[in-house]
């Protein structure tokens, strides 16, 4: 027996809402989104290179930054906190002094993987960043996802 065109509970009949809803899921995991940390509007930085970059590789980028409020015209959020849902990726590039500070705020936030890029990696950021069980790749994000940076100028 139906009702509004959904199975009842407990009748055994199929709910079309299962199949939305594991559709929903496979979407979900198809969009690659990135936190960039310490994105900037000097477009011969590497904060900007990776916003572009990963925008160039079909990422939804969110940049971070506590004073700008659009890079590369992209809306920017002050903060990882503000930044809409949880990112698949976070990309840091800035020392790592800032990225000490910024980690209890990373790990709350969550993501799948938490890139330090050069220059952003010391041995405490490291320790801190796995205790606080976040994944932590130490590599350029750029290089990864197939640019190089040194040709975006």
């Amino acid at each position: 027996m139906e009702s509004c065109g959904y199975a009842l509970p407990g009748s055994g009949e199929h709910d079309p809402r299962m199949d939305i809803s594991a559709k929903y899921d496979t979407l979900k995991s198809m969009i690659k989104t990135v936190a960039i940390i310490g994105a900037s509007n000097d477009r011969s930085k590497y904060g900007n290179k990776a916003v572009r970059a990963f925008r160039q590789q079909g990422f939804i980028v969110y940049p971070v930054h506590p004073k700008d409020l659009r890079v590369e015209n992209i809306p920017a959020y002050r903060s990882i906190l503000d930044v809409p849902g949880r990112p698949t990726k976070i990309s840091v590039y800035v020392p790592p002094s800032v990225v000490l500070k910024l980690l209890p705020d990373i790990a709350s936030k969550g993501c799948e993987e938490f890139w330090l890029n050069p220059g952003s990696e010391s041995p405490e950021v490291m320790v801190e960043a796995e205790r606080l069980g976040l994944n932590v790749i130490q590599a350029c994000s750029i290089v990864a996802i197939g640019q190089d940076p040194h040709q975006m100028d």
